[in-house]
């Protein structure tokens, strides 16, 4: 779904959005500083959260002025500006009324617009915003020294725009994603120039909507994630308790991107204030094992190598990995930089195949490390997303050279398959909520050899059946019933956070 692009002018300037889906309600999503129309469809998780914002409403898209496909302007456009070029949007699409989802340097807009038009608004939803930039009276000592440091990182962001630095900021749980890094990179460059990012971010500072608060008569929704890195969570409870009548949901994670993270668990907020009921969807979810590979040191290699033994090595290596996952199989989903994601029914052949592409890596002089985790994927298009993902990637993260590490969930999933485990201890993963128990593989010599069909004999044979068939029956419970699935997962992680909030010996 790439919805058209339209224009709509105000003094003589055209504003671009887009218009998707035929609801019985109108949606504005209000964007953050910046924005571009056409990339934000090409991020999976955007599009995915698009898409179910737009199965129950008519979803109204928009670039502001001087950003993305909207005209490029002179200088910052006002709160006053803003709003009346919404209004173009609005008449331009027939609109009448349309319920606001202001989102981060979207929200003061959408406050604004709520109280001076509420006829034309018929709810507003605040995510990861602030009514005032300055958090005035907000902050301890300690949280307004966090202020000044997310200023410093803002600062930084400003030096280096373009090159996709904003996703330590605005996305953590996929920071460590080089492709990403590079694809955020180009949505910079192409949603705004630096001179307006920069006049753009000095301008906030001035921003304070405080005043207009107490004015709201339109049902109202705050969100905000609590351990968000950019807005800090104050003022979300500052406008909520200050806004009458608002609701206030405090979400779990670090993501300020509101498609990242736990997208599922906010936009069941946003669909059950607007329509009074969650969907009862099945959205494309299966319960999969993700592997991640990842070289170790690689930037040092390919600088004794020189560019091109180094690119004759990763061809040799991709070629090794390609085989070795479809051998097992598996199916690559993606090259990151110098690892891959893979993705398989059963978490015992996701072991194997680690193995073996560790192996072939070793032949061709190069360590590597390897993650693997089980759980609920979402299924985006030829790519797939989820916590399920970020958890693995974290996993890997933490394995040392030549290691296959897991988490506990693949452990539980592959008993009675020969595999056997070292223990490494529970670790905090950075965007992951709660605490994880990993485990390295024990490796026996080399990874199983593939036959003459492409498959991969287990040595233990008398107990591969049994592997497969408790790979199948999870399949079979994700499937029918994917409650249960995170059910145990929840559980699991409550259990974990008892087991460090307990005293020993109690």
């Amino acid at each position: 779904m790439h919805p058209k692009t339209s224009y709509a002018t105000r003094d003589d300037v055209n504003i671009a959005y887009q218009v998707v889906g035929d609801g019985p309600l109108d949606l504005v999503y209000v964007p953050g500083f910046t924005s571009h129309l056409d990339l934000q469809w090409t991020l999976p998780e955007a599009a995915a959260t698009f898409r179910r914002l737009a199965s129950f409403s008519r979803l109204i898209l928009f670039d502001k002025r001087g950003t993305g496909l909207s005209d490029p302007t002179p200088g910052v456009p006002t709160l006053e500006e803003r709003m009346e070029d919404l209004h173009a949007v609005l008449d331009a699409v027939g609109s009448k009324q349309a319920a606001l989802f202001g989102v981060s340097e979207g929200g003061p807009m959408s406050i604004l617009f709520a109280a001076t038009y509420p006829e034309r608004t018929s709810a507003m939803i605040l995510y990861g915003s602030t009514p005032d930039y300055s958090y005035a009276g907000m902050l301890s000592e300690p949280r307004r020294r966090l202020l000044d440091e997310v200023w410093r990182k803002v600062g930084s962001m400003l030096e280096h725009w373009g090159e996709g630095e904003s996703i330590d900021l605005f996305a953590p749980s996929i920071a460590a994603d080089e492709s990403r890094r590079r694809g955020l990179g180009l949505y910079e460059r192409a949603s705004a120039s630096p001179a307006m990012v920069s006049a753009l971010l000095a301008a906030v500072n001035d921003v304070d909507v405080t005043s207009v608060l107490p004015v709201i008569d339109v049902p109202t929704l705050v969100l905000h994630r609590a351990e968000d890195p950019v807005m800090l969570v104050e003022g979300a409870r500052f406008a909520a308790e200050r806004i009458p009548g608002a609701r206030y949901v405090e979400l779990t994670g670090d993501d300020h991107m509101p498609w990242l993270g736990d997208a599922d668990a906010l936009l069941d907020e946003v669909e059950q204030f607007l329509t009074g009921a969650r969907q009862s969807h099945a959205p494309n979810r299966v319960l999969a094992t993700v592997l991640f590979t990842d070289i170790v040191d690689s930037t040092r290699r390919a600088s004794q190598l020189g560019d091109g033994r180094w690119r004759e090595l990763l061809d040799n290596h991709d070629q090794d990995v390609r085989r070795q996952v479809t051998a097992h199989g598996g199916r690559v989903i993606k090259g990151l930089g110098d690892g891959y994601l893979a993705r398989f029914d059963g978490p015992a052949r996701a072991i194997r195949c680690a193995g073996a592409i560790i192996d072939d890596a070793g032949s061709l002089g190069i360590e590597v490390r390897a993650g693997v985790h089980t759980g609920e994927l979402e299924l985006l298009g030829e790519d797939v997303g989820g916590m399920a993902v970020h958890i693995g990637a974290r996993v890997a993260a933490k394995a040392g050279p030549g290691e296959v590490l897991v988490s506990s969930a693949v452990r539980d999933l592959v008993v009675g398959s020969g595999i056997e485990f070292d223990d490494r201890g529970t670790h905090d993963l950075k965007g992951v909520p709660g605490s994880w128990s990993l485990l390295a593989v024990r490796r026996r010599g080399t990874a199983p050899p593939v036959d003459s069909e492409g498959r991969s004999p287990d040595r233990l044979a008398p107990n591969l059946a049994g592997a497969r068939r408790g790979d199948r029956l999870a399949l079979r419970i994700a499937r029918r019933a994917p409650s249960i699935p995170r059910f145990v997962a929840k559980r699991r992680t409550r259990q974990a956070a008892q087991r460090r909030t307990t005293p020993a010996g109690d």
